[in-house]
């Protein structure tokens, strides 16, 4: 019997190699883990937020500290009712909850950052002011100065729908 061996053929192309395939998928599945960013906040209460017609965006979320102010969501509303309630987080709050909510934001802070952050107020259109000055008065008494008012853009008039 006589061995025959075969004749590779120069037009062929060589296959790929998928040795390296597993690597790559782990890299792409840590790269999302990493620079994937999760709500950190369930809304407690509705805010339909009131509209304007000069908005900025804010770049540095990290910096900001939210307040929400609207009436409870419905599966909240039996045992807080339907007036508008103040949401710190995760929970809701009372007008005197706010002082410590921003002296510990700002202790979580690096001393440096401290200066620059800011405290957002989203609070549903039809919220009346009187909520939002007592906010304003708790927020002065700790030096919370920088405030920002969140709105979405558009024309005002959809304010009084």
């Amino acid at each position: 019997m006589k061995a025959q061996f075969k004749k590779k053929k120069a037009d062929s192309t060589p296959t790929i190699s998928t040795a390296s395939l597993p690597d790559i998928v782990f890299m792409l599945l840590f790269f999302f883990m990493v620079a994937t960013v999760l709500r950190d906040t369930t809304k407690l209460v509705q805010v339909q937020l009131p509209y304007a017609d000069q908005v900025q965006k804010l770049e540095k979320k990290q910096l900001i500290s939210n307040i929400y102010v609207g009436v409870p969501i419905e599966q909240y509303q039996k045992k807080f009712g339907t007036e508008p309630r103040i949401q710190l987080n995760d929970k809701f709050a009372t007008i005197n909850d706010i002082q410590p909510f921003i002296l510990a934001e700002r202790n979580a802070r690096s001393e440096e950052l401290r200066p620059l952050m800011i405290t957002s107020i989203k609070a549903d259109k039809d919220v009346s002011m009187g909520i939002i000055t007592d906010i304003k008065e708790k927020l002065r008494e700790v030096n919370a100065l920088k405030i920002n008012y969140a709105a979405k853009k558009g024309d005002i008039s959809h304010n009084r729908e």
